[in-house]
Protein backbone atom coordinates (compact mmCIF):
# COMPACT_ATOMS: atom_id res chain seq x y z
CA UNK A 1 0.00 0.00 0.00
CA UNK A 2 1.46 3.40 -0.81
CA UNK A 3 0.29 6.50 0.78
CA UNK A 4 0.12 9.54 -2.18
CA UNK A 5 -0.24 13.45 -1.11
CA UNK A 6 -0.60 14.87 -4.69
CA UNK A 7 1.08 18.38 -4.46
CA UNK A 8 -1.28 20.00 -7.27
CA UNK A 9 -4.47 18.89 -4.92
CA UNK A 10 -5.91 20.86 -1.88
CA UNK A 11 -4.17 19.72 1.45
CA UNK A 12 -6.27 17.51 3.34
CA UNK A 13 -8.42 18.94 6.21
CA UNK A 14 -7.99 16.32 8.61
CA UNK A 15 -6.00 12.85 9.09
CA UNK A 16 -6.51 11.36 5.51
CA UNK A 17 -4.23 11.63 2.11
CA UNK A 18 -4.83 12.27 -1.42
CA UNK A 19 -5.22 8.69 -2.13
CA UNK A 20 -3.97 5.32 -1.64
CA UNK A 21 -2.56 2.51 -4.35
CA UNK A 22 -2.88 -0.82 -3.41
CA UNK A 23 -2.29 -3.38 -6.21
CA UNK A 24 -3.44 -1.73 -9.65
CA UNK A 25 -6.30 0.30 -8.16
CA UNK A 26 -5.90 4.28 -6.68
CA UNK A 27 -8.89 5.25 -4.03
CA UNK A 28 -8.97 9.17 -4.47
CA UNK A 29 -10.17 11.26 -1.06
CA UNK A 30 -13.23 12.95 -1.94
CA UNK A 31 -12.51 16.34 -3.08
CA UNK A 32 -14.71 19.39 -2.65
CA UNK A 33 -14.12 22.83 -4.48
CA UNK A 34 -11.34 24.14 -2.93
CA UNK A 35 -9.05 25.75 -5.02
CA UNK A 36 -5.41 24.62 -3.92
CA UNK A 37 -4.04 28.01 -4.29
CA UNK A 38 -6.07 29.68 -1.74
CA UNK A 39 -7.22 26.77 -0.14
CA UNK A 40 -10.83 27.81 -0.16
CA UNK A 41 -14.09 27.16 -1.45
CA UNK A 42 -14.44 30.32 -3.63
CA UNK A 43 -16.84 29.44 -6.36
CA UNK A 44 -20.55 29.94 -5.08
CA UNK A 45 -22.49 27.57 -7.71
CA UNK A 46 -22.62 23.84 -7.88
CA UNK A 47 -21.23 24.41 -11.48
CA UNK A 48 -17.71 26.19 -10.19
CA UNK A 49 -17.77 23.93 -7.88
CA UNK A 50 -17.95 20.97 -9.34
CA UNK A 51 -15.54 21.78 -12.31
CA UNK A 52 -13.02 22.41 -9.33
CA UNK A 53 -13.66 19.34 -7.92
CA UNK A 54 -13.03 17.56 -10.96
CA UNK A 55 -9.97 19.78 -11.84
CA UNK A 56 -8.97 18.23 -8.19
CA UNK A 57 -9.44 14.59 -8.96
CA UNK A 58 -7.36 15.08 -12.21
CA UNK A 59 -4.49 16.28 -10.33
CA UNK A 60 -4.62 13.39 -8.07
CA UNK A 61 -4.66 11.13 -10.72
CA UNK A 62 -2.18 13.05 -12.56
CA UNK A 63 0.59 12.49 -10.03
CA UNK A 64 -0.14 8.97 -10.44
CA UNK A 65 0.41 9.01 -14.27
CA UNK A 66 -3.49 8.65 -15.10
CA UNK A 67 -6.29 10.60 -16.37
CA UNK A 68 -10.27 10.53 -15.96
CA UNK A 69 -9.91 7.63 -18.78
CA UNK A 70 -9.15 4.75 -15.75
CA UNK A 71 -11.82 6.15 -13.27
CA UNK A 72 -13.62 3.17 -12.88
CA UNK A 73 -16.01 4.02 -10.11
CA UNK A 74 -16.91 7.58 -8.73
CA UNK A 75 -19.15 8.39 -5.77
CA UNK A 76 -20.90 12.06 -6.00
CA UNK A 77 -22.37 13.84 -2.74
CA UNK A 78 -24.63 16.43 -3.18
CA UNK A 79 -25.73 18.84 -0.64
CA UNK A 80 -28.99 19.70 -2.34
CA UNK A 81 -30.18 17.16 -5.00
CA UNK A 82 -31.71 20.16 -6.93
CA UNK A 83 -28.04 20.69 -8.04
CA UNK A 84 -28.14 17.01 -9.81
CA UNK A 85 -28.82 18.31 -13.46
CA UNK A 86 -26.30 21.27 -12.89
CA UNK A 87 -23.29 19.00 -11.06
CA UNK A 88 -23.93 16.91 -14.03
CA UNK A 89 -23.53 18.42 -16.54
CA UNK A 90 -20.25 19.62 -15.69
CA UNK A 91 -19.26 16.30 -14.45
CA UNK A 92 -20.12 14.97 -18.15
CA UNK A 93 -17.84 17.85 -19.81
CA UNK A 94 -14.74 17.13 -17.18
CA UNK A 95 -14.93 13.06 -18.15
CA UNK A 96 -13.89 13.71 -21.49
CA UNK A 97 -16.77 11.38 -22.97
CA UNK A 98 -15.43 8.31 -20.43
CA UNK A 99 -18.56 6.81 -18.33
CA UNK A 100 -17.44 5.04 -14.95
CA UNK A 101 -19.66 3.71 -12.81
CA UNK A 102 -21.61 6.07 -10.64
CA UNK A 103 -23.65 6.74 -7.14
CA UNK A 104 -25.17 10.37 -6.29
CA UNK A 105 -26.01 10.85 -3.57
CA UNK A 106 -27.72 13.84 -1.12
CA UNK A 107 -26.25 14.52 2.44
CA UNK A 108 -27.14 16.39 4.83
CA UNK A 109 -23.76 18.47 4.81
CA UNK A 110 -20.30 18.92 3.54
CA UNK A 111 -17.26 20.29 4.45
CA UNK A 112 -16.81 23.64 4.33
CA UNK A 113 -19.99 24.21 3.20
CA UNK A 114 -19.58 22.88 0.00
CA UNK A 115 -22.21 22.18 -2.43
CA UNK A 116 -20.72 18.78 -4.22
CA UNK A 117 -17.87 16.24 -3.04
CA UNK A 118 -16.62 13.83 -5.47
CA UNK A 119 -14.33 10.65 -4.69
CA UNK A 120 -13.36 7.78 -7.15
CA UNK A 121 -11.50 4.45 -7.46
CA UNK A 122 -9.26 4.11 -10.55
CA UNK A 123 -6.98 1.33 -12.62
CA UNK A 124 -3.75 1.27 -13.47
CA UNK A 125 -3.00 -0.17 -16.80
CA UNK A 126 -1.69 -3.92 -16.33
Amino acid sequence: MKVINAAGAPQALGPYCSAIRTGNLLFCSGQTGINPKSNRVEATDVEGQTKQVMQNLKSVLSSQGLSVQQIVKCNVYLSDMANFQAMNAVYGEMLEGHTPARTTVAVAGLPLNALVEIECIAEFPE
